[in-house]
This record gives C-alpha cells, sequence and structure tokens, in this order.
C-alpha cells in the first residue's frame, strides 16, 4: 500500500500539473511515459537525447504516410504516436532528474514542427499523385503557420497557468526583450547551433506575445505589484476561471490530430486534415484567445480598483 502511494506520488511529481493534462495523455501516455522514463534514467540517457529519438521517430513517419497502403500508414500514426510518448518521457525524466534547460525546452517545441512537416510533405506528395497541382504545398504552408499559432497559444496558457500554481518551477515564461539580448551576445562564428535554436525561440515567443496583448499587461502588473509572490487570493481566483479553459486548450495538443490524420489516411481523404485544422482548430484557437484575453482584462481591472 504504502509502495503504491509512493509510486504515485512519484508520478504526480513527474508532472507538470494534472489539473492542465489532456485526459488521454493522463490516462494513457502520461502512465507509460513515466515508466519509459524510469528505464532511460537507469541506461543514463538525457532528456534531450530521448527529444532528439523522437524527433527523428517523427520525420521518419512522413516516409510511411506517402504510400497508399494501409499497413504502411498504420506505421507511420504509430511512429507519431511513439514520438509523442516520447514527447511526454523527456519532460518527465526532466523533472525527475531536476534536469531543465532552454536547449531542451527549445528542442521540445521543435520536435512538433519537425513532425509536421514531415507530415505535410507526405500529405502533399500524396495529393499530388492523385491530381493534385504544387499549389497544395501553398495550403499546406497556411495550415502549418496555423498549426504552429494553435501549438503556441496552448503551450503558452498552460506556462501563464503555472505562474499562479504551486508548482511555480515548471513555469516556463520568458520575455522576448530578455531573450533577444541573450540572442545579440551569441555569434554565429562560434555559437552557431545555440543561436539557431534560440532564434527559433525568440520567435516563437514574439508571436505568443503578440497575440496575448492583455495577457502581457496583466504578467506586467503583477510583477510591478507583486514581484515573484502573488497572494493566495489571487491564485484560487485565477485557476477558478482559468481551468474550465484548459478543455479547449488541449483539443489543440496532439491526440485530436492524430485520430483525425488516421481517419484521413484510412479514407484517402487527405485534404480532410488540412481542412480540419484550418476551420475546426482554428475556431477553438480564436475563442479560446478570446476566453484567456477576458479572463485577464477581468484582473487587470480588478488589480487597478484595489
Amino acid at each position: 500500500m504504502k509502495q503504491n502511494r509512493h509510486q504515485n506520488i512519484m508520478f504526480e511529481g513527474a508532472l507538470k500539473s494534472i489539473d492542465t493534462e489532456d485526459p488521454v495523455d493522463l490516462l494513457f501516455f502520461r502512465p507509460i511515459g513515466y515508466r519509459c522514463a524510469l528505464f532511460f534514467h537507469k541506461l543514463g540517457l538525457l532528456p534531450n537525447t530521448i527529444t532528439v529519438i523522437s524527433i527523428l521517430l517523427g520525420i521518419s513517419s512522413g516516409f510511411f504516410l506517402y504510400f497508399e497502403d494501409i499497413w504502411y500508414n498504420i506505421i507511420g500514426v504509430s511512429l507519431l504516436l511513439c514520438t509523442h510518448l516520447l514527447d511526454c518521457t523527456d519532460g518527465q525524466l526532466a523533472r525527475m532528474i531536476g534536469r531543465f534547460s532552454r536547449s531542451g525546452r527549445i528542442l521540445d517545441r521543435l520536435s512538433g514542427c519537425v513532425w509536421s512537416i514531415s507530415v505535410y510533405v507526405a500529405l502533399c506528395l500524396r495529393l499530388m499523385n492523385s491530381g493534385w497541382d504544387f499549389s497544395v504545398f501553398f495550403l499546406a504552408l497556411i495550415t502549418g503557420y496555423f498549426h504552429l499559432r494553435q501549438a503556441s497559444a496552448i503551450d503558452y496558457y498552460r506556462n501563464f497557468y503555472f505562474l499562479f500554481s504551486w508548482k511555480r518551477s515548471v513555469c516556463e515564461l520568458e520575455y522576448k526583450t530578455r531573450l533577444h539580448l541573450k540572442y545579440k551576445r551569441l555569434s554565429w562564428k562560434t555559437d552557431f547551433f545555440r543561436k539557431f535554436l534560440l532564434f527559433f525561440y525568440l520567435q516563437y515567443t514574439v508571436s505568443q506575445e503578440r497575440f496575448t496583448p492583455d495577457m502581457q499587461e496583466l504578467r506586467r502588473l503583477l510583477k510591478k505589484r507583486f514581484g515573484n509572490n502573488i497572494p493566495d487570493w489571487l491564485r484560487e481566483q485565477f485557476k477558478e476561471k482559468s481551468i474550465p479553459l484548459m478543455m479547449y486548450g488541449n483539443m489543440l495538443s496532439f491526440n485530436i490530430r492524430i485520430i483525425t490524420l488516421f481517419i484521413a489516411v484510412l479514407l484517402n481523404i487527405l485534404w480532410l486534415y488540412f481542412l480540419f485544422e484550418l476551420t475546426i482548430l482554428n475556431m477553438i484557437l480564436f475563442y479560446l484567445i478570446y476566453r484567456y484575453e477576458k479572463v485577464c482584462r477581468y484582473f487587470i481591472e480588478k488589480l487597478n480598483q484595489t
């Protein structure tokens, strides 16, 4: 009994927050990812190594999705599932051993971009084989832009939530101004890889801040009023208003995408995947932005009145 309780505590400690987890991740990917993290830790593997492996699996998935063969496609989708599992594992391992780094965070963000590019290219080539012209890549480019916006939004909102949680240490929010200073200090000649990663991360952060003006105003107000010590009443009220929105954020995560992708390749209606991202997921994205900005305006007004 005590051993099971200890394992549950260790498992929860390897999570960022149960409140923000997708139900499918919490029931399936996170428990398996935790066991994988324990196994990889015994092997001496580091979180960044696991992230790189997940990137390679994500890239290879596109090869199998290119062919109009159901068994190849099942392999491709299975590789994406393994990619997501390792994406869960690397973060859990990092929290278990207390090994965090900005490079690790950037690689983690890049992983989703890389597998998406691989999948988009495969779908585009298959569509061209069935009669579409080269303009299908333009469709994929637009879809990819909004995919990045959707992924960055849920990442940003989760981290903003962590700012108010008691597990503040898992919050990965950074300011674009500070990142820009770090970027300028690095040299392309001597720090090419680090500068390249930071360039990507800087653009990622800039876009996150651009689409959340009221959230940025609330961040500045919180820093000015409370520093790093947000009062308990404010923590509780913000959590109360933001937790219901996590459901919409989780709809933008990996799980619903992989289900749609599998249906699209199974029925060989590949344009369905692009259409789904451009319509349904964008509607959820815009609604999520509207709701979060509204919550932030509420607290800005409340703090300005006190």
